[in-house]
């Protein structure tokens, strides 16, 4: 098995959580900059959006704080041959609308999850099909040996078989599509809370599901999550007393907040690297002056693009310490990363830019647009806004478009960008994550390979590594195929990684919470005093 490294530092509790303040429920009132995207939990791979989710729905399998496997919808599993996975299924278990858990809904889920349009595919990209038992026993079929099945599993969510069916959903949500279906906006889960009502880009309410399970370490009855995208209203919300939690605060507030003697800042590294990614597929690059030519296909245009970002200013200016530089396309916590891989592949410099764009056929440059989110990474407008700066020096004019995840995600998708910015947190925190959805040929058929490769870069070699690194049990030798992919992409500059980002929580005193690599508040760590 891979040995995996998140950080336990980050793990930081603001407070001590205690079964003594459970005694007290309270309202846990959130703000993030970006709204949840849907409630479907085969529908898009978002971490707003899984945040919220993983309250209402759950999977077989959970993480701890540690981020160790642990059970969770079943309760015990047993590898009966290398790709027969089984797994016993927890029993007494009701989803809210008060139907039994069965095996059904497991097979009806993980079947869903894996067929298109789900975007979750890179969740369940190691089983091959899935056979009910029994009532309470499910056997998962997989592909070949997998050291990551079940990290992968913690976010494939079970939905309930009757349920979706009922309601015509019984496919995940073509969230690219623009499709909406009835899963969109209601919810039907075992997990510990009970979605009340989503009103997208208003508020969020869930409400605590007493008939849960398991046992809440907090003492949270309500959640209100309340997207915020302006950054002065989310600090001024906070800092009144209207919200207890701030997930994002503003960059350039922080130190403000740090200073106001009711709040209390928590930090840590996130499993999540900010990269720009290219258009490396068509035979004409959209939105250029330049004709009957794609020139993001030649690695020297790449390299300069990459060699024009002052890394260094970006840091100090933009994201004022809470971005580290990066070479590669993992954060140091994900199983796979190395200090040489972190290593930046070539130093900022316009003259050595310059000369790789005239080399390239580019002497006075080329017009490009530059496609980024204005609301869900740590200043992701403004680096956009400096790198297109930055980019002029060298003669690429370039036309930035800045939009919503909820609008920016579902383009990337589609294709529809020519350079675009994207973050990647590591869920399962194995570097295989990031290597299939990132960097393997896209999928035709909707597959887990490449389902965010959204400029399509192939390269057959890489391929046959990933192939490699989804069945090869050797630590060791999963390692060096790692390494050997993670170089080729480097070497071809692919992908220009920025930084991997590191995540302030900021929240009123009183409220005692526990700090999560993957961004993700856990309400039943919460406490409110």
């Amino acid at each position: 098995m891979p040995s995996f490294r998140p950080l336990t530092a980050a793990l930081v509790a603001a407070g001590c959580l205690t079964l003594a303040a459970a005694a007290q429920a309270a309202t846990l009132r959130i703000a993030g900059a970006n709204d949840i995207l849907t409630f479907d939990p085969h529908a898009q791979n978002h971490q707003t959006t899984l945040a919220y989710q993983q309250m209402v729905y759950e999977s077989l399998v959970r993480y701890n704080q540690k981020y160790e496997v642990e059970p969770a919808l079943a309760a015990k599993w047993t590898f009966v041959t290398p790709t027969q996975l089984r797994f016993e299924l927890r029993q007494g278990v009701k989803f809210h609308d008060g139907a039994p858990f069965t095996a059904d809904d497991v097979v009806f889920s993980l079947t869903r999850a894996m067929t298109p349009p789900s975007n979750m595919t890179a969740y369940v990209q190691s089983v091959k099909e899935v056979k009910k038992v029994d009532d309470s026993t499910v056997d998962v079929i997989l592909k070949g040996p997998s050291p990551v099945v079940l990290r992968e599993l913690t976010d494939a969510r079970i939905m309930n078989k009757a349920w979706a069916e009922k309601n015509n959903a019984a496919k995940a949500q073509d969230y690219k599509g623009k499709e909406e279906s009835y899963a969109s906006r209601n919810a039907n889960g075992t997990g510990p809370f009970i979605l009340e009502a989503w009103q997208p880009d208003t508020k969020t309410t869930l409400k605590k599901n007493a008939a849960w399970w398991d046992k809440p370490k907090g003492n949270i009855d309500d959640i209100v999550f309340t997207p915020i995208k302006a950054a002065a209203t989310r600090s001024a919300a906070l800092i009144s007393g209207q919200v207890d939690m701030v997930v994002d605060p503003p960059v350039q507030d922080l130190a403000r907040i740090q200073r106001d003697p009711n709040i209390n800042v928590i930090q840590g590294p996130e499993n999540r690297t900010i990269f720009f990614g290219f258009d490396q597929f068509r035979d004409e690059l959209e939105g250029s002056n330049v004709k009957g030519k794609n020139p993001l296909k030649d690695k020297r245009v790449r390299q300069a693009l990459y060699q024009a970002v002052d890394i260094a200013a970006i840091e100090r200016t933009v994201m004022r310490g809470l971005g580290k530089p990066t070479g590669t396309m993992i954060a140091p916590m994900v199983n796979g990363w190395t200090k040489e891989l972190g290593a930046r592949a070539a130093k900022y410099d316009v003259e050595a830019a310059k000369k790789l764009l005239a080399d390239a056929g580019y002497p006075n440059g080329f017009e490009l647009t530059l496609d980024c989110p204005n609301d869900r990474y740590l200043n992701d407008e403004a680096i956009c806004q400096a790198v297109t700066a930055m980019w002029s020096r060298i003669g690429i004019k370039t036309k930035l478009q800045t939009n919503p995840m909820s609008i920016h995600s579902a383009k990337i998708q589609r294709f529809e960008v020519s350079a675009y910015m994207l973050g990647w947190g590591v869920a399962t925190f194995d570097a295989l994550y990031s290597i299939d959805s990132l960097m393997s040929t896209v999928d035709p058929k909707g597959g887990a390979a490449g389902n965010f490769n959204c400029g399509r870069m192939s390269n057959p070699k890489l391929d046959l590594l990933v192939a490699q690194i989804k069945t090869e049990m050797d630590p060791a030798k999963r390692s060096g195929l790692i390494h050997e992919v993670l170089q080729i992409v480097k070497d071809d500059y692919n992908y220009l990684p920025l930084h991997d980002q590191i995540r302030p929580w900021a929240m009123r005193k009183g409220v005692s919470t526990v700090h999560r690599p993957d961004d993700r508040p856990m309400a039943i760590w919460t406490t409110i005093k």
